[in-house]
């Protein structure tokens, strides 16, 4: 009689086997669910040592208890130093989101100013991303408002050009800016290239902290100026010292004995934490933002830190200085690795008197108060969604809602915007764009339009789910219209085999007035709700937010059209003809007057090349 095959190992049992085969080495270590799914991503100075305590039974919390039931099976990398598995560890955490783990959420990129040396006449203008462009960056910036504030402070103190390569070379005459006083219109040759780069180094050294020097030059070069009854010159350079001394205004906190660095400050309550993040470059506050990190009420503050700190600075810029309201876990650990990413002395402090101490402390006020306003928001959207429940006969309060829009002019430029909100409020990195792309819908087809971006989604969402994807399917979709918009959502749905999904239609009502809204739900008469009744509100707030981003989405789309160049459009013409032929007739108008001969004076441009040019303006 055979036997019966062994059970396959899990939980305390299965790490125990594990155990045996791992080195005493540094390294990372990942912890997996039933279907494969990462739980947890640790790191440790010996991987032996450290996974076998998971085996003992000896937990400090029942969550980790309950983390290590549920694994199936591990995963280990072995590194060459503890730095190596930590910078490894939160590489993998930022990937996988493992559950267990404390996690960065909303880690969107922060603006940068960029001065790009690429071009004779450098561009000041607004950055995200990686350095990529040839130039000096300074940031981050908190926020794209501060960020452009401060690019229109700049462009009023050094009058530096932030127009495109393309538009610069094709000027003939100075612009709007320059009629404005903030640029200095080295594109038309009223300031010489070197004047020009003059001003660029006087911005660069202001972003650099040196504020008063450049001042103190401009006030003797406006009393010089004032001395030689240059009196218009005087003027002038008036206003740039006035436009430089607003920037120290508009921020509220500008430390004196600070230069450079980022302040962290944690506050934690009811299983929820918010981290308040200040940036302080060139002695100037350059904004700050909260984050609400995934957390676990058992989490200890010095481990949330410690994890927020690492995956913070992932793929973010390093400060010499890091001041926080809580030493992080492994502190050291953290310094070198940051050391070790930017090349250069990296320290973690909490300040315990002076300056640095009250700018902490302020953060942290701001922490406590931000945590404050979010669990009374979230008590009230919970509130909210339930009453959303109610009045359309959901099973339970909604965890995911879409709201679908489309805006046209006329047919043309047609687009289709999703958005997505949950008991999280808006959550805008989900926010969805749908170019219509259909050639069988009549332009101004709101119905088929309609059709085509929820055919389009819920087609991708099938297809995720069958592939294994990770995916959210919507608890209720709202629609912007009435029972014929319904209608043709209801039949792509059928077509997809989706019917689990709530479909509500929003219809303003006969005069279009806010508060007289209908609502249609597939096989029931349209109903309306208490005229000044919160979810009635909240409702409003989710169409006029998909109407927004609509709107927006379709003026980027027909700016884009606007500004298109029809050399864009001819095979063969790409950045450098493009600009070699603009420069040579002008504009793309003074390209299409052009003859062959003429073209091919251009350098680069070949004799089939400007035939092709030269026919596709005649066609």
């Amino acid at each position: 009689m055979l036997e019966a095959p062994a059970a396959p190992l899990k939980g305390a049992a299965l790490i125990k086997d594990e155990v045996t085969r791992l080195p005493d080495k540094p390294g990372v270590y990942r912890m997996m669910g039933e279907e494969g799914e990462v739980l947890y991503v640790g790191k440790a100075r010996s991987l032996k040592k450290r996974v076998i305590q998971y085996a003992q039974g000896r937990f400090h919390t029942q969550r980790i208890a309950h983390m290590v039931d549920l694994t199936r099976s591990m995963e280990f990398i072995t590194t060459r130093t503890e730095t190596d598995a930590l910078l490894l560890e939160i590489n993998l955490i930022k990937q996988l989101k493992p559950r267990f783990n404390v996690l960065l959420r909303d880690d969107k990129s922060f603006p940068e100013i960029v001065i790009r040396r690429e071009h004779p006449a450098a561009q000041l203008r607004k950055h995200r991303g990686a350095h990529t462009i040839k130039g000096d960056y300074f940031g981050p910036f908190a926020s794209a408002n501060a960020v452009n504030r401060t690019l229109n402070t700049l462009q009023k103190a050094f009058l530096l050009r932030s127009c495109s390569d393309s538009v610069y070379e094709s000027r003939t005459r100075p612009c709007m800016l320059h009629q404005i006083k903030r640029c200095a219109a080295p594109c038309t040759g009223l300031i010489a290239l070197d004047d020009y780069a003059a001003l660029v180094e006087q911005a660069e050294a202001f972003l650099r902290g040196k504020s008063r020097a450049v001042m103190g030059k401009l006030s003797d070069d406006m009393q010089a100026a004032s001395d030689e009854m240059e009196f218009e010159q005087a003027a002038r350079l008036r206003d740039r010292i006035r436009a430089l001394a607003s920037v120290a205004q508009e921020t509220q906190i500008n430390p004196e004995t600070l230069e450079e660095a980022d302040v962290f400050a944690l506050h934690a309550e009811g299983g929820q934490a918010c981290v308040q993040v200040f940036f302080f470059r060139a002695g100037q506050n350059w904004g700050n933002r909260a984050y609400f990190p995934r957390v676990d009420k058992s989490d200890e503050d010095a481990d949330v830190m410690g994890a927020f700190l690492g995956q913070f600075y992932d793929d973010k810029p390093i400060p010499k200085l890091i001041l926080v309201s809580t030493d992080p876990a492994e502190e050291v650990l953290l310094e070198e690795a940051f050391a070790q990413k930017s090349g250069r002395k990296v320290e973690i402090s909490r300040p315990q008197r002076g300056e640095k101490r009250q700018l902490v402390d302020h953060a942290l006020t701001n922490a406590r108060e931000a945590l404050g306003r979010r669990m009374a928001e979230g008590s009230a959207q919970a509130k909210l969604l339930t009453g959303v429940a109610e009045a359309f006969g959901l099973d339970s309060p909604p965890e995911r809602i879409e709201v679908y829009d489309n805006s046209h002019i006329m047919g043309t430029n047609a687009v289709g915007g999703m958005i997505v909100a949950g008991p999280e409020g808006f959550q805008k990195s989900q926010y969805r764009k749908f170019n219509i792309r259909g050639t069988d819908i009549t332009p101004g087809d709101d119905f088929g339009m309609m059709k085509e971006v929820l055919r389009r989604r819920f087609a991708r969402l099938a297809k995720d789910e069958e592939e294994g994807q990770e995916t959210v399917r919507p608890d209720l979709v709202l629609i912007d219209g009435g029972m014929g918009q319904i209608a043709a959502v209801m039949e792509v749905m059928a077509d997809l085999g989706v019917d689990d999904v709530a479909v509500v239609g929003v219809a303003k009502g006969p005069d279009r007035d806010a508060g007289l809204e209908r609502f249609f739900i597939p096989g029931k008469p349209y109903f309306m709700l208490e005229p000044k009744s919160p979810v009635l509100y909240y409702l409003q707030r989710l169409r006029d937010e998909a109407h927004r981003f609509a709107i927006g989405t379709h003026r980027a789309k027909r700016s884009a059209e606007m500004k298109k160049n029809p050399l864009d459009e001819i095979d063969g013409v790409g950045p450098g003809r493009k600009r070699a032929l603009l420069h040579a007739f002008g504009s793309a108008r003074g390209v299409a007057r052009a003859s062959v001969e003429d073209l091919m004076k251009v350098e680069g441009v070949s004799g089939p090349l400007a035939e092709r040019v030269h026919a596709y303006f005649r066609k």
